[in-house]
């Protein structure tokens, strides 16, 4: 890889074509196929593009509709990753900025790498152990340095106040717009403190949205007042900190666009008005994925919407589709100081993000450790007492667990301490009255299709929880409990994911070991 010219010199290197080309950042792909590689690599050097964002695959692309494609598993994803991100530097005549949406780790985008927890369990921390946070963003930025990406598109800062929200959710810290803010800037320091870069995002804000923007325009229809006070909270709080790079959704807001229902990725009334003028932010501004329905349905015309884009004010077009159109548009229409106004803001960002010298990490981080202190943290028990649960667990109980295609360490870990039977058929619950351990395991984060529970599951669990003496353990979304009435559950506890090391403390707080420390960030 060549080494990054400074600004100086590369102001007077590159020319003005050379310039646009700086700043589009087309997806790049680990599951491609050989002739797909090489039309990138021709795409790189052919234009000179600036950046590139991984994803997985096609087939997992968010606006493939949840999976009508089939997503093919990589055994040997992420030497795939080091080696595409090798073989594009190769390419390009000037360095790559490397992206990729690695929020919760590079699992993420790419199997069999670290997975931290997902935001909403960060959230459910105690702002004492706000250090646990910084910790996960540092072992991210390492994998991303290991793979030789600079730059994290995280974290999300939205406020995640809309409980049907289709596609934030568990991504955000919370519907509490102060501890998004202390806990996003944790996050951000920790992945500073390596060298990697972040993007706050989804401006101006995508947490009280019932529509995906992967799949159509979300409609925010608050008032100025009411979003200054909140949703522009955390950016304009974090924008003062001094950040990286402000990412802008696709979303209608008219309050903050006069009137007008011009998704904000691609409104100067938002983005050169609101961010730039009101806000003070001078930074790089990073448009959403340019292929999503919101936008991309809307401008069949190759090269307009990436023009439209470019105009607004954002200075890299992410997922842009149409390189070579979206170039000549912007070169014609543009005025030369609007390019060099956004290519001096891009390559000021490189020059700080690419190393001169080679820092890889021989090694990815091993998430266990971080993850059980996490665990620990986070655990949430919002309904009933320990005093509750201690007298449950003297009982004889059964445990009865729903949806879990995985190995069960919550039963195994209990029963190595305390036996009980493990009941699977659901008609052995028939009798009233008895004392029932329920371990609940969404079969998805997302809350499509009641997160992955049949209508005929929920009915049974609240028939349970009705019915007979139940505490219930939940590992996933708690926004689940929306479709769950555990008015007369003796005790509910949150643990958020499924991973072993969830489940092992959840056990050893169900057996009295330690208590629960979280808190719900989220109303049910």
């Amino acid at each position: 890889m060549p080494n990054i010219l400074p600004y100086t010199k590369a102001t007077e290197t590159l020319n003005l074509a050379e310039k646009v080309g700086q700043l589009f950042m087309p997806a790049a792909f680990i599951n491609d196929t050989e002739d797909e590689i090489q039309q990138l690599e021709k795409l790189i050097k052919e234009h000179h593009i600036g950046s590139l964002c991984f994803f997985h695959s096609r087939a997992s692309a968010a606006t493939n509709f949840e999976g009508k494609k089939k997503v093919v598993s990589n055994e040997k994803s992420f030497e795939t990753l080091q080696n595409l991100i090798i073989r594009y530097q190769k390419a390009a005549k000037y360095p790559l900025l490397i992206a990729i949406d690695a929020e919760w780790g590079l699992a993420m985008r790419i199997e069999k790498t670290p997975q931290y927890p997902y935001a909403i369990t960060l959230g459910a921390i105690p702002n004492d152990f706000e250090n646990l946070i910084y910790e996960v963003g540092k072992n991210i930025a390492k994998d991303c340095t290991a793979a030789g990406i600079h730059w994290n598109l995280a974290p999300c800062v939205d406020i995640n106040n809309n409980p049907h929200n289709p596609v934030i959710g568990y991504r955000s810290f919370g519907e509490d717009k102060t501890k998004v803010t202390q806990k996003a800037l944790a996050y951000i320091n920790g992945t500073s403190s390596e060298g990697i870069l972040t993007s706050i995002k989804h401006f101006p804000g995508h947490g009280d949205t019932a529509t995906d923007s992967h799949l159509g325009l979300p409609l925010i229809n608050k008032t100025k007042e009411e979003l200054v006070n909140n949703e522009l909270y955390p950016f304009q709080k974090l924008i003062l900190k001094g950040i990286d790079s402000v990412m802008a959704g696709h979303l209608s807001v008219p309050a903050l666009a006069n009137g007008k229902d011009t998704p904000s990725s691609i409104s100067k009334d938002i983005i050169k008005g609101v961010l730039r003028t009101e806000m003070g932010y001078e930074g790089v501004v990073i448009s959403d994925a340019l292929n999503m329905h919101a936008v991309s349905k809307n401008y069949p015309i190759k090269g307009e919407l990436e023009w439209l884009a470019f105009d607004a004010g954002n200075d890299v077009l992410c997922f842009a589709e149409h390189v070579k159109k979206g170039i000549e548009t912007i070169l014609k229409n543009a005025s030369e100081k609007a390019i060099e106004k956004s290519f001096d803001r891009i390559w000021k960002l490189k020059e700080k993000a690419i190393p001169t010298t080679k820092n890889l990490y021989s090694d990815l981080t091993n998430p266990d450790e971080l993850n059980e202190k996490i665990a620990k943290q986070s655990l949430s028990l919002i309904k009933g007492t320990k005093e509750m649960i201690e007298t449950f667990k003297e009982t004889e109980f059964k445990g009865l667990s729903i949806s879990l295609n995985l190995d069960n360490h919550f039963f195994k870990s209990i029963y190595n301490n305390k036996k009980f039977t493990s009941i699977t058929e659901i008609n052995e619950t028939d009798k009233v009255e008895e004392n029932i351990l329920l371990a609940l395991f969404p079969p998805q984060i997302k809350p499509t299709n009641n997160f992955g529970f049949t209508e005929e599951e929920l009915v049974l669990i609240n028939r349970l929880i009705s019915t007979n003496n139940v505490i219930l353990y939940i590992f996933g979304n708690p926004y689940v409990l929306n479709h769950i009435n555990i008015e007369n559950a003796k005790a509910v506890v949150v643990a958020y994911q499924n991973q072993k090391s969830f489940q092992k403390v959840a056990a050893n707080h169900f057996l009295g070991n330690l208590e629960a420390q979280g808190k719900l960030p989220i109303s049910i």
